[in-house]
């Protein structure tokens, strides 16, 4: 869950799955003359879409930190036998249904407790630091799986695609954890053919509109939409209040609007 504090000292709060199907917007929309259109499009699409729905058993049952009374944002919620289990679960069932999807979210999913493997160089935010030894068995046990289900596939498409599935994750994440703010990403792949990217930058233009530059998506402007939950204050007594606040407070559509730096 994505916990953002508002100077009203209320709460907005995201989803994990709702950030997941922000960057499948993204992804669905990504392509035009200077950006390959994601291939195949129909895995990729569906792995950004669902990346992040190892938190869906969570999001039944959002905690809060019972030192402070507020909600855990994701990067904070205690990494327990039970949340592993469903990363685990989100990867095989995600696998059962589109295996190349699988494969995307299942090296997503390992990747982010070792520096996205390297593949972005800005931003590095957003990582988890701890890896207990039932994340290293996770992780190791995954990594093996991966090694046999990428002899199926095209190497350098694989690689491409994962980097992509960084990008869709981060760009998801700006739009999630802040206001529009002045940001960059790179590299950022244009294509299959070379592993070369370019630096993308993302600036502000009115109220709820950023420019990017160069501009990777198939219509301009570009809508895309974010589900978020307002709460009234920022923290509460005990669990059982923080979700009756949760589940019933009224949920909101963020609507933005993507356009080009010169549109």
């Amino acid at each position: 869950m994505i916990v953002r504090k508002q100077a009203n000292d209320e709460l907005v709060l995201i989803g994990q799955t709702d950030h997941s199907r922000l960057a499948g917007q993204l992804a669905a929309h990504w392509g035009n003359a200077q950006f390959a259109t994601p291939d195949p499009y129909d895995s990729m699409v569906r792995a950004a879409t669902f990346h992040d729905y190892g938190w869906l058993r969570y999001e039944t049952n959002p905690l809060i930190n019972p030192e402070s009374g507020e909600p855990y944002s994701f990067l904070q919620v205690p990494l327990g036998s039970s949340q592993l289990a469903s990363y685990q679960w989100s990867l095989d069932w995600m696998t059962s249904i589109d295996p190349y999807a699988g494969l995307i979210i299942n090296m997503h999913r390992t990747g982010l407790w070792q520096r996205r493997y390297d593949t972005i160089t800005h931003p590095t935010a957003y990582t988890p630091t701890e890896i207990t030894a039932e994340v290293r068995e996770l992780i190791d046990r995954n990594e093996r799986w991966q090694e046999q289900a990428k002899a199926a596939w095209d190497p350098r498409q694989v690689d491409v695609n994962y980097r992509l599935m960084q990008v869709w994750d981060f760009l998801a994440l700006y739009f999630c954890c802040d206001q529009p703010y002045e940001e960059y990403i790179e590299p950022v792949p244009t294509g299959y053919e070379e592993k070369a990217g370019v630096r993308m930058m993302l600036k502000p233009a009115g109220e709820k509109k950023v420019a990017f530059d160069p501009y990777p998506f198939d219509m301009r402007p570009c809508t895309v939409q974010l589900v978020t939950r307002r709460l009234p204050r920022t923290s509460y007594e005990n669990v059982t209040e923080f979700q009756r606040a949760y589940f019933s407070a009224e949920i909101e559509l963020c609507r933005f609007e993507l356009g080009g730096l010169f549109s």
